[in-house]
């Protein structure tokens, strides 16, 4: 992967919102993502496709439901990048989205 689909997929606030909750290392139900993030389930379903696409996260059929984890394979070097942009200060993450 090239480091600007990385950077492309980081820049939605969906996105990161998402991240933050899916990087806890559990498995989220993408109902509980719309909760959470007040999206519809076409909205959700398509950001998760963009974050899965560049290998952040995996997900799993359930029944009528997917559920989405954080990528347990995912690269050191590519969780450090993750962890630095979900550190950053609320205010500078509003500045950049």
């Amino acid at each position: 992967m090239h480091p600007t689909q990385l950077m492309a997929a980081l820049s939605d606030p969906t996105r990161l919102a998402a991240l933050r909750l899916l990087w806890d290392g559990e498995e989220h139900c993408v109902c509980e993502l719309m909760a959470a993030l007040g999206a519809t389930q076409s909205r959700m379903s398509r950001h998760m496709g963009v974050l899965k696409a560049v290998g952040l996260v995996t997900d799993r059929r359930d029944a009528q439901w997917v559920r989405y984890r954080r990528n347990p394979n995912l690269s050191q070097p590519m969780a450090a990048v993750i962890d630095a942009v979900l550190a950053l200060p609320c205010e500078l993450r509003k500045a950049v989205a």
